[in-house]
């Protein structure tokens, strides 16, 4: 995709193509390139309608309908936030206040289409002209153009002063090849930048890979952590006046029937800075959102469930009672054995287990190869958990609590 297919894609003549490219995307692709040359397209433009077709195809999952009139990239799709996301983070924007924003590096425009339509004035700045002129297109087709605007340039040299707070979301990867990078100096626009903005700007959002090393948080930020039925998704920093707690769990769901809810944020605050007690394994294990594990707020969700670990270094948390909740799933102990592969067929065997799903933490075990080796049969079903114990590898025969 070049400017120029993007133009020609936002003709009248590019709007019929994307229209008869939606019909047939999905399929094979050799057949729908046959449907759309039968139709009358021209070879090149039906060539960017299929591709954008079939990335508003792949984008549904992530924006919901409003995907059917976005331009999209692949590198962009792929770090592009999601929409449920993006509508939590605007709203608490707009709750603290935040009439103007910067979006440094505002990509396809996920981040700020969210804000302007919770009511944010967003200038957008993008170093790629692509992504740019497809951020301004989202914008105009989203009916935002005049709340969102999209300037091509380099983030570093906006004037952040003419806004109330600035949100930047450096790229991860390297243009061209798509690669992860994982020094935060190759970032775009580089950490040390990012940091210093911070410092420069009262209200600050960071958007950071859920890996950050949490000795990279810069003093007296929040940091958050966001999954999304249960896939922890991004982590965020909230600076200066943003910030309200050191660490924070955010769980968001876009399913009906979740223990999370759809459309609601449940949130596990703390300092994140405590270590569990350590006890027997108990009755019930809950294992712990991933969002509560990566923002080191295990000990707080033990204090909720009246749980311990049974290995400091592993986040499983067992309790003598199932207490429902959000913020970690609940299985019923009902066998720890050291783990051997013999006995545990055996065992499986004998209850007519033929399903079985596999959790591990601290184990150097292939789910998959372990699979096979059981060789299961059977109608039943249980949950093994591969873990260590007093650091001895165990295995726990589970039953999963209903929510």
């Amino acid at each position: 995709m070049d400017l120029d297919q993007l133009a020609a894609l936002r003709t009248a003549e590019g709007a019929a193509a994307l229209d008869a490219a939606a019909r047939v995307t999905g399929g094979d692709p050799l057949a729908a390139a046959s449907a759309l040359r039968a139709a009358g397209v021209p070879a090149g433009l039906a060539t960017a309608a299929l591709t954008q077709a079939e990335l508003r195809r792949r984008a549904t999952a992530k924006f919901g309908p409003t995907a059917t009139g976005m331009f999209l990239t692949r590198a962009g799709l792929e770090q592009a936030t999601r929409g449920v996301v993006a509508a939590r983070r605007a709203a608490r924007l707009r709750a603290a206040g935040v009439r103007t924003l910067a979006d440094l590096g505002c990509g396809l425009g996920a981040d700020a289409l969210a804000a302007a339509r919770a009511g944010i004035r967003v200038y957008g700045v993008e170093a790629d002209p692509l992504t740019a002129a497809m951020a301004a297109a989202n914008a105009e087709a989203a009916g935002l153009a005049d709340l969102f605007t999209v300037e091509c340039g380099d983030a570093t040299a906006f004037d952040v002063s003419r806004v109330e707070a600035v949100f930047c979301d450096p790229a991860r990867r390297a243009s061209g090849t798509g690669r992860r990078i994982f020094d935060p100096n190759a970032y775009s626009p580089p950490w040390d930048f990012v940091t210093r903005l911070a410092e420069r700007t009262p209200r600050t959002v960071v958007k950071v890979a859920p890996g950050i090393d949490h000795a990279l948080i810069p003093a007296g930020a929040e940091a958050e952590w966001v999954s999304v039925d249960g896939d922890l998704v991004e982590a965020a920093l909230w600076c200066g006046e943003l910030a309200e707690v050191p660490r924070r769990a955010t769980l968001l769901s876009e399913k009906e029937g979740t223990r999370v809810g759809r459309g609601a944020a449940n949130q596990l605050t703390g300092a994140g800075d405590r270590e569990a007690n350590v006890g027997p394994v108990r009755r019930f294990l809950h294992d712990p959102d991933p969002a509560v594990v990566r923002a080191h707020l295990v000990a707080e969700l033990a204090d909720e469930l009246d749980a311990t670990l049974a290995d400091p270094a592993i986040a499983y948390l067992y309790a003598d009672t199932p207490t429902p909740g959000p913020y970690a799933r609940c299985l019923e102990i009902t066998d720890v054995l050291p783990f051997s592969l013999k006995r545990l067929r055996a065992l499986l065997r004998e209850r007519g287990v033929g399903r079985v799903e596999i959790l591990k933490r601290g184990s150097a075990l292939t789910p998959e190869q372990l699979r096979r080796d059981l060789r299961l049969a059977g109608d039943a079903a249980a949950s093994l958990v591969l873990t260590r114990i007093a650091g001895a590898p165990t295995v726990l025969v589970c039953r999963p609590v209903p929510d």
